[in-house]
Parts: C-alpha cells; structure tokens; sequence
C-alpha cells in the first residue's frame, strides 16, 4: 500500500524526523491563507502516489500566497503525467504548502529490501533529487548500500558510515546519523516496504531536513497497522483493483487487451508468459484462489468484461482444491447477468470435475472457445484479440 507525502511525513514525524512545516488542502483559497502563515514564500506540492511531480509540473515555488492561490489553482485537478504515472496521468486532488528552506545540498536516502541478500539495506546517495535508478544504472558507485540485521536494527557505526559516505562532517553528521537511526526505526515498526527521502535536504544552516518523504506499506501486515491502513487513499488506485480486493481477489491491471482469469498465482503468471510467446498481451493478473466461489468467478469476470481495453478473455483453470464445474456455474451466472458481452471468451479446463464443468459450458447460451492445452488456449486467444482491434 502507498500513502501521500503529506502522511508519509506526519507519521516520520513521530520518530523524530525533520520536515518542513506545513499543511494539505483541497482549496486555492486555503492554500494562499497557509502560504501567509509559512510567511509568505512557499511550495505546492502535488499529492498524488507517484515519483517525478516536478518533472510533470506538479511542484511549484510561490513567492505570495497570492501566486500561491494561482499556482494551486492551476495544479490541483490537473491530470498530472510523470514518469510513474503512464501517459494517461492521476488527477490532482490535493496539494502540499509548505515552507521554502534556504537548500544547500540534496542527498538521497532511503531503506528497502534487497531481495539479492533477502536482508533491509540502507541506500544512500550524494545525487539527492535525481532518479535513483538512472544514478545507480550511470554510476553503481555513487550508491551508498548499507545492509541491516533486522533482529539487531541499526548499529551505531552503520549510521554513521551513512553519514561519512554522504560526505557530512561535524554537527550535520550527527544530525543525518540520527536521521537514519529514526528512518530504519520507522520502516522496521510500521512493517515498511520502502522508506525514501530524495531529496534529503541539507540545509544553508547545516541543518538535515527530509524535503520529501515516500513510504509503501507490506499489505500483509496491514491489519498490525490499523493507523498506517486508514492512510489509505482508494481515489489513487486503479477502481478494478479495488474491486477486486472488496471480493478476494488478486487483480493487477496490466496494459494488454486479452483478460485473463486464472486460479493460482503461478498459473498465472505461466498464462501471461504463453500468451506473450504466441504474440499477445495480457491486459491484467488475476487470480480467483485456489478455492474460487462461484460468485468470486462471478465479480472476476464482471471485471474483466467491463474493461474497454480487453478485447478477449482467457479463463485457465485447473481444478485441484477449485471444482470446474463451480468455476463453469460462475461463468455462465456472470454471462448471464452481463448480457452480451460482445467479445470471444477461450475457456481451457482442466481437473476436479472436468468433464462436468465443460457440459455446463457446452450447454450455456454463449458460444465459448474450448481449449484442451495452454498452447492451444494462447494460441486461439490471440487469434480471437487479434481480429477485434
């Protein structure tokens, strides 16, 4: 799970990390009334759940509440594209005022898991305010990596050595050592994914400030977190997936325009790669379970079909905890309740029930594509996409 900037400071706060001051709001008018009482220079800041909002122009200065009245104005109920975002862009519901610092230097800094060594690892850079992964693609060795034990958390000489490797001296150091200290402490207590301050902000007075702050939350761990999952903001997440998470569901929207609904994660993901080897793409991942209901199968494939973008649906199913024939009932009820859904739907079964479940699909009002084989599915699926573009 993702949350603002604006919650992912408020709750670094609570362990002692710097910020600048300011406020969210959803008004022009209130933002140039914030900018007054920050003292009359400020930043909007977009609040949307992706990098890269300068870039876009989602990031202003303002040197009066009044520009600061037209500068939110203008950026709050834009479509803002960034390199995270994809080109269709997120809308723009609420903006950041905050005080404009005397910067110095910009740092980055950051702790996530590094699945190579399974461990937490700190990471930090010189090249704050950049793209982490152009730096660390350009020039490895810019990338400071500093691994953690989570049982031990951090050691005093770990932080330290972050401080020393961001070329800090003196009073700064000190400051950046218990920065990190409390950053490492966040991300361990709230069950983190991602802690990130790019830029970590140093400051013309040599003070250490998280200019900004992104945090992405494990949401398996969520329901230890109940203050972390009210942070939660569904008008920033795709409306299928949010969907499909009310119902059990597993559902990632993808960008291809043939639907897949599989039971299984590894299934899957081996029908997704099938359907790229026979030249298609997937317009999403989506799981049922293992022991799919009938009205899951049902609000799976309401999802799939209510999608303008696929074009064709392929239904993989092997019947081990999951029955197909409940699968097929699923199907035929969730036919039944759209209508004519206007596009091929490839159904491969295979499993507990088999045969029963292809006579129900046989005996259905729809003519659906069987497939005996995933090659076979793939192959018809691609077929069927293909010659509705």
């Amino acid at each position: 799970m993702k949350i603002h900037e604006y919650q992912a400071k408020e709750l670094l706060r609570r362990y002692g990390v710097a910020t600048p001051r300011g406020k969210v709001t959803e008004s022009a008018d209130e933002a140039a009334e914030i900018c007054q009482e920050l003292g009359g220079r400020c930043v909007v800041k977009a609040q949307i759940h992706a990098g890269g909002r300068g870039k876009g122009g989602g990031v202003k200065l303002a040197g009066s509440p009044e520009e600061a009245r037209q500068l939110a104005g203008q950026i709050l109920g834009m479509q803002l594209v960034t390199p995270q975002t994809g080109p269709e862009g997120q809308e723009v519901r609420k903006v950041l005022i905050e005080e404009a610092l005397n910067i110095a230097t910009e740092l980055y800094l950051s702790v996530t898991l590094d699945r190579h060594s399974e461990l937490p690892v700190i990471m930090a850079s010189r090249a704050g305010g950049m793209d982490i992964e152009e730096v660390a693609a350009e020039d490895p060795s810019a990338i400071l990596r500093q691994p953690l034990d989570p049982h031990l958390g951090l050691l005093p000489f770990q932080a330290r050595a972050v401080a020393r490797g961001l070329g800090l001296t003196g009073k700064t150091a000190r400051q950046a050592a218990k920065l990190v200290g409390s950053l490492v402490k966040a991300y361990l207590d709230s069950d983190a994914s991602l802690v990130e301050i790019n830029p970590l902000l140093i400051t013309g007075e040599g003070d250490v400030v998280a200019l900004d702050a992104k945090m992405n939350f494990d949401d398996n761990a969520l329901f230890r977190h109940k203050d972390v999952a009210a942070m939660r903001d569904l008008a920033e997440e795709d409306a299928k997936e949010v969907a499909a998470g009310e119902h059990g569901l597993n559902y990632i929207a993808l960008d291809g325009n043939i639907g897949c609904m599989v039971n299984g994660a590894g299934l899957a993901m081996a029908t997704m790669d099938i359907i790229k080897l026979y030249g298609g793409e997937p317009a999403n991942f989506l799981d049922v379970g293992g022991s799919a209901s009938e009205h899951a199968v049902q609000k799976a494939f309401e999802i799939l079909a209510n999608d303008p973008q696929v074009k064709a649906v392929l239904i993989n199913i092997f019947g081990g905890i999951a029955r197909t024939d409940r699968i097929a009932n699923g199907v035929v009820a969730a036919l039944q309740a759209l209508g004519d859904v206007g596009m091929p739907v490839v159904v491969r079964l295979e499993g507990t029930n088999v045969e029963q479940g292809r006579q129900i699909l046989k005996d259905a009002d729809f003519d659906f594509i069987v497939a005996e084989q995933m090659a076979d599915a793939a192959e018809k699926v691609v077929t069927a996409a293909a010659g509705r573009q």
